[in-house]
């Protein structure tokens, strides 16, 4: 028999505490993450979030698959070669980018088409792509496409929101 995922060590209330179980290291929930956009972690060396402890890196799918690109950091063996991190990586979708590059965006239902904030050139973000673009990165955990509602929306907006994205994540 196989060890779970994850584990729940200790409860207080509706709060838990636990172990989540990846490929690249067991990760201490709940958990500070530090922030590696671009598949580092902004002056701070790989050795040294390993020496204080740090399991798991956030890579950003948008950022990544723009520059330098999801394919190129394949090759190297995901973001764990690519940026000589031997720790768990997790991926976000690009859905925050759909929220702050608003401007720059449309969503329908088959995805999301963006111009890149770096030379305007189109682009379409659809779930499958989001998770085939996670997997070139080689993440631990990766994340669906979503739609991040902005702050002061209506329930009407916010309902059509999750149910565009909950299509998206059955995809």
């Amino acid at each position: 028999m196989s060890e779970p995922v994850f584990t729940v060590q200790h409860t207080d209330g509706a709060a838990r505490a636990g172990l989540l179980r990846t490929a690249h290291g067991v990760i201490p929930t709940p958990i500070f993450m530090p922030v590696g956009t671009v598949g580092s972690v902004k002056a701070i060396a790989p050795d040294d979030l390993a020496a204080i402890g740090a399991p798991v890196i956030l890579g950003n799918t948008y950022h990544l698959y723009l520059r330098p690109g999801d394919e190129l950091v394949a090759r190297h063996g995901g973001l764990h070669g690519f940026a000589s991190w031997p720790g768990a990586v997790l991926t976000d979708s690009g859905g925050f980018q759909v929220f702050s590059l608003s401007s720059l965006r449309k969503i329908r239902e088959e995805g999301v088409e963006f111009r890149s904030h770096l030379d305007g050139s189109r682009h379409l973000f659809t779930p499958e792509k989001v998770i085939a673009i996670q997997r070139n990165l080689n993440s631990d955990i990766m994340m669906v496409l979503d739609e991040c509602v902005p702050y002061g929306a209506d329930y009407a907006y916010t309902e059509r929101s999750l149910a565009l994205t909950t299509r998206w994540a059955a995809r």
